[in-house]
């Protein structure tokens, strides 16, 4: 690793939107420079985790370091493979500040797409060289008749102003060869100095239960090896440093990194906090100053975690604390439930992340738990001019305090890209709408497709506006969104009343054009999970005093008739009125008892 001086390294990222082909490609420069044998069928082998297969869809950005012989010199070239969906644009802003350069890939036959332009804009905000390439050219002349590689080269001029001379087929490996000699030649070297003290950027990280917390860092200065002493800048920890080495694309120690270079170290961390995903190390007793860092993740849609069985607690709130360190944009809360007990107020980029991290913790730590109602955030301002946010419905204003202190309620908004052909115009601007959506752009991309932008509620999209917006268009409609600040809103809190007894777990707040389709659609879904008691149960929505929709489920009964042969009518009368009043009593003494896995089915239901 010494022999590779900073003027020898490149580090680089592949960005585009889902479903582009970034893990093919890496497949095949991974086969084009003998990292892996190209003899095996190769498919995303960086794709790691078990979500990723069974999705195929990378959720988390992966580091792979390459040798290869250009002009007749080595070169190191360190790829780092990126996520392509909105939810984890953190794992490529984070991969970006490790790169010097990225390659755009675009679908010749899709086009431009949202996550596209949100890419772009994400390195071209770091100061990287772009450099776009034009995937699945193969379908130009064999599968898809649709592919216009000259439609998608133009595209990209007239939105980017880029020059697009790279075709490939990552699937093929057509035109493979081209794309590492651009790399070399217009990507510039890192610009550290191996004779400055060390800075390490700590840029992602993940727990092994033999070694403790590994560290995956990008030399900025310095260089360091095994056996050195580090400390963090962010908690002035001190740390012996154990292993060095790079991923090829499997940990391979080395003993030694330096300017330039990235890598993983382990340093005897025991504990899944100690790892700040963003801060710096230098050697002991050699301060320096502090890098940048990353901008926090802004968590958009929050939800709460339980444990189906509450002796579990213990074991999950560890499980959740080494997921996080792997995915350090979710943000953890600890709540109590009086219905579910203990557990978590998770914040999360999407509705995807979220239901990512749920199966990441069934599959990877065999948890059993229960996913609650996504929310977002809302602003609740007061009179004093002070301001409160609200992830939780439990801690929203009741109408005594709206009434006496409360200024106005506020809800986030985001700004939507939408991209999709103009035959969808009309369906699109019909969904838009119904979602409480305010037009603010739209401009054709080409002659044929139209990129749309609309300011909505991000309350109306966390639940099923991606899937009604594939609908809608065919699946042709490509979407993105960004954070458009606070809007003030007609926000209410609705409940859920078992016998007239509110239900902590499944409150919520919705805006009050809503309430009505919701509120009748919950008392149905409970009344079909909810099982029969000895008394009469009746189930509500309501918002404060106001009922909104009603169902009940009637009392399981004995015959109590059934011993009377004939005789007359009032004797059976006697038993029956007898057998009412017993339900009365019973109805004012019992409690509507609701079993965990009641919750689960009716939270479920809502999922599904």
């Amino acid at each position: 690793m010494q022999d590779f001086s900073a003027d020898y390294i490149r580090n680089f990222s592949i960005i585009a939107h889902i479903d582009h082909g970034k893990s093919t490609l890496a497949d095949r420069l991974l086969e084009f420079t003998n990292t892996i044998s190209s003899s095996g069928s190769n498919k995303q082998v960086l794709d790691k985790l078990k979500v990723e297969r069974e999705r195929g869809i990378t959720v988390k950005a992966q580091t792979v370091s390459m040798f290869y012989n250009y002009k007749g010199k080595d070169y190191l070239l360190n790829l780092i493979d990126t996520p392509g969906h909105v939810d984890f644009s953190y794992e490529v802003s984070r991969s970006l500040a490790a790169c010097q350069g990225t390659l755009l890939l675009v679908d010749a036959a899709q086009g431009i797409q949202a996550q596209t332009v949100a890419n772009f804009y994400l390195a071209f905000g770091e100061g990287l060289e772009i450099i776009p390439v034009l995937n699945k050219a193969e379908s130009a002349f064999v599968d898809l008749p649709a592919a216009d590689s000259e439609r998608t080269a133009q595209q990209i001029r007239s939105a980017f102003e880029l020059d697009t001379s790279s075709i490939i087929s990552a699937k093929t490996g057509l035109n493979i060869d081209q794309v590492l000699p651009s790399v070399i030649e217009r990507i510039p070297p890192p610009s550290g100095s191996v004779d400055r003290p060390l800075r390490a950027l700590l840029f992602d990280s993940w727990y092994d239960q033999y070694v403790g917390v590994v560290c995956m860092v990008a030399i900025v200065d310095g260089k360091i090896r095994k056996g050195d002493r580090i400390t963090s800048i962010h908690s002035e920890s001190k740390y012996e440093v154990t292993e060095v080495g790079i991923m090829h694309p499997e940990q391979v120690s080395t003993g030694y990194l330096h300017a330039g270079q990235v890598g993983y170290v382990i340093c005897g961390m025991k504990t899944a906090t100690e790892a700040h995903v963003g801060d710096a190390f230098h050697h002991l007793g050699k301060k320096v100053e502090p890098l940048p860092g990353f901008q926090p993740a802004q968590s958009m849609v929050f939800a709460g975690i339980f444990p189906v069985d509450t002796n579990d607690f213990r074991r999950l709130d560890e499980s959740v604390t080494k997921l996080t360190l792997n995915d350090a944009s979710v943000t953890v809360h600890k709540e109590t439930s009086h219905a579910l007990g203990q557990g978590w107020r998770l914040g999360f980029l999407g509705t995807l992340h979220m239901d990512v991290f749920r199966q990441r913790l069934e599959n990877e730590y065999d948890a059993n738990i229960i996913v609650t109602q996504p929310t977002v955030p809302y602003r609740v301002v007061y009179r004093d001019r002070t301001a409160k946010l609200v992830r939780n419905p439990a801690d929203f204003p009741d109408s005594e305090e709206r009434s006496l202190k409360v200024a106005k309620l506020e809800e986030p908004m985001v700004l939507a890209t939408m991209i999709f052909p103009e035959d969808y115009m009309g369906r699109m601007i019909e969904l838009c709408g119904s979602r409480r959506g305010e037009q603010v752009d739209y401009v054709f991309v080409d002659e044929t497709r139209v990129m749309m932008k609309y300011r909505m509620p991000l309350a109306e999209i966390v639940t099923d506006f991606y899937d009604q917006l594939k609908s809608c268009s065919s699946g042709y409609a490509s979407f993105d969104y960004e954070e458009a600040g606070y809007e003030e809103s007609d926000l209410v809190k609705m409940t859920v009343l078992l016998n007239h007894k509110p239900v902590d777990a499944l409150s919520v707040i919705l805006h009050r054009s809503q309430v009505e389709v919701v509120g009748r659609d919950w008392v149905k879904r409970l009344k079909g999970v909810i099982q029969k008691q000895l008394f009469e149960i009746v189930i509500q929505t309501a918002v404060g005093s106001k009922i909104v929709a009603r169902e009940t489920i009637p009392a399981l009964r004995k015959n109590v008739t059934a011993k009377c042969y004939g005789g007359d009518v009032s004797r059976k009368m006697k038993l029956l009125q007898k057998q009412k009043e017993g339900k009365k009593r019973m109805k004012m003494i019992g409690n509507v008892e609701i079993p965990q896995k009641a919750f689960y089915d009716f939270l479920d239901k809502k999922a599904s």
